[in-house]
């Protein structure tokens, strides 16, 4: 979405130093920001401000920030990297200085959505939410422009960065948000204003900030909460928590999944990487899907992405085309066959009671005669957290997996220290052996499957 430098000064109650600019759009990382964008320097675990220079560097022409004794128009930026000698690159820089540059990216998200007037998708749920979202943006993009929430980028900063990068081709927009607390969602939907509701789930993710699943089922109950009488809630109806939330809406409701969903999956089958195929039945008429997406859970999550592609008027055979085509985020259920023959299972993006036994039940699917789960802590589950583990390790052994848990005792067994020592304990991989990499994000399990990848 295109935005002039003054436009923002305005929309944020800041002070516009140097040139009015156009804006291409609007990054927090300078590693990662592109050409004609505006760099905001926010405060948090790092000073922001230090990172402007390299933001211009590599093409910023605009940034925020809320240090109003900085050189309000920099003149000058070292180029160490690009001659022989320390030179300095002559830039007409512009700056926005605001009051709080988190706030002001939140209001600027806000002013994004205003001017955006197609249908927007708000997705939110314990688990699937990313992947739902990577698959509707797949099935509306069959037949409309789409713009959608980059990986995970799903709080108080990467909803509003998800508004204001909107293309202005975009014809919908779909937008992830997570809550770790009551009023978060509501906060989200307040900048999105969505016009389409989703609720994937409720489950005890981040349980120990919430203090129970009736607060997380309250909580993410604000989404339908937000919606108009002309919008579509969008509701689980395998979950009671979830299809009751029907009567906290006065929008249109349409459910998805089991018997009794509006968008329904029918004789439902994995092939030998995990592959779902089924037959998808909606009130507009039924088609056979198959997905790249692994595992039998995302059959629930296609019927999610199904729903939300009726609500926004795509056909029933662009759905399953789309459904068909639909790349998940990284690190989300990827299947690979190693050169040893062994099969790799990388689900280490994140962790909770729900994601993981959905995990172990597509492991426990494959024929293979070894099987081995690497299992990393499912964090922030409070004083459900020894249970809940214990209920994953006895899983486990129900469906005959060998665990190898990485840093935590709570599974049961003695741990390894590290990722590099779970490779080792994983051992020698051949065709008869299957292995899944899971746990909470933080604990950076990634490593273990890069690792295993490497050893084949």
């Amino acid at each position: 979405m295109k935005l002039m430098a003054s436009e923002v000064a305005t929309v944020t109650d800041g002070r516009l130093a140097g040139p009015d600019v156009a804006l291409t759009g609007v990054s927090i990382d300078s590693r990662t920001i592109a050409a004609g964008e505006m760099f905001v320097a926010l405060m948090a675990e790092r000073n922001g401000n230090v990172f402007i220079p390299d933001a211009l560097r590599a093409g910023a022409v605009a940034y925020m920030t809320a240090q109003p004794n900085l050189d309000a128009a920099l003149t000058t930026v070292t180029l160490s990297d690009a001659a022989p000698t320390d030179a300095v690159l002559p830039v007409r820089s512009t700056a926005i200085i605001v009051a709080d540059t988190a706030a002001a990216l939140a209001k600027l998200g806000s002013h994004a959505r205003s001017r955006f007037l197609g249908p927007v998708v708000g997705i939110t749920g314990s688990v699937g939410k990313t992947s739902v979202k990577d698959m509707a943006a797949a099935v509306i993009g069959t037949q409309r422009p789409t713009h959608a929430s980059l990986r995970s980028f799903n709080n108080e900063l990467g909803v509003p960065l998800t508004l204001i990068n909107t293309p202005d081709t975009a014809e919908v927009v779909v937008v992830e948000m997570g809550a770790r607390g009551k009023g978060h969602i509501a906060e989200l939907c307040s900048q999105a204003r969505p016009t389409v509701g989703v609720v994937t789930a409720v489950g005890a993710a981040h349980i120990e900030l919430f203090g129970s699943i009736k607060a997380v089922a309250e909580a993410k109950g604000e989404m339908v909460e937000c919606l108009s009488e002309d919008g579509v809630a969008v509701l689980n109806a395998d979950q009671p928590l979830v299809a009751a939330m029907a009567a906290r809406t006065s929008a249109q409701v349409l459910t998805f999944g089991g018997t009794a969903g509006d968008v329904r999956a029918s004789g439902v089958r994995l092939d030998e990487a995990l592959r779902p195929s089924f037959l998808l039945e909606t009130p507009s008429g039924r088609a056979e899907v198959r997905l790249l997406a692994c595992g039998e859970h995302m059959v629930q999550n296609a019927l999610a992405a199904a729903a939300i592609g009726l609500a926004v008027g795509v056909d029933i055979q662009a759905i399953a085309f789309g459904l068909a085509q639909a790349q998940l985020s990284p690190w989300r259920m990827e299947v690979a066959e190693l050169s040893s023959g062994a099969l790799l299972i990388n689900d280490a993006y994140n962790a909770n009671p729900l994601s993981m036994e959905a995990a172990l039940r597509a492991l426990g699917h494959l024929q293979r005669g070894r099987k081995v789960a690497v299992l990393g802590l499912m964090a922030e589950l409070g004083e459900r957290s020894v249970s809940d583990h214990a209920a994953i390790a006895a899983l486990a052994r129900e469906l005959h997996i060998e665990v190898i848990a990485v840093g935590t005792s709570h599974y049961g067994i003695a741990p390894v220290s590290d990722p590099e020592a779970a490779v080792a304990a994983v051992g020698d991989l051949d065709s008869n052996t299957a292995v899944l990499v899971k746990g909470s994000r933080a604990v950076g399990l990634e490593q273990v499957a890069s690792g295993l990848d490497g050893l084949s």
